[in-house]
């Protein structure tokens, strides 16, 4: 099993390089996908959404100006934004990574998984 990695699908204002490179693991992972495949590999990418992690609370720390207030405040308006309510656990994260790497998953490759807790379903 190859993992490709771990993505944001769609464009980020003031990010453009950072939206490319995310782009180009999608388009990696499907190549991967169909070069590997007959010698038992596949490739997959987890679309990953928010999860409370150090990098997603730095992240909206600098955009409050660390504030911890702010911060909170922060938090509860981006779950507000997630049709299930919340920013994501990272175990709910690693749980969909083992799934995929998992006999369950056997016949799955060139695929880009998404879990936002559906942050992103209206665009797909």
């Amino acid at each position: 099993m190859l993992f490709a990695g771990v993505i944001w699908n769609g464009g980020v204002a003031n990010a453009a390089l950072y939206a490319m490179s995310k782009a180009g693991i999608v388009a990696l992972t499907k190549s991967a996908a169909q070069e590997y495949a007959a010698h038992g590999i596949r490739a997959n990418a987890l679309v990953a959404g928010g999860f409370d992690t150090e990098v997603f609370q730095t992240a909206m720390s600098r955009m409050v100006g660390g504030d911890p207030a702010k911060i909170e405040e922060a938090f509860k308006g981006y779950a507000a934004l997630v049709p299930v309510g919340r920013v994501g656990r990272p175990e709910e994260a690693a749980e969909a990574v083992l799934w995929l790497c998992s006999e369950a998953a056997s016949y799955i490759t060139g695929q880009s998984m998404i879990v936002d807790g559906g942050l992103t379903a209206w665009a797909r």
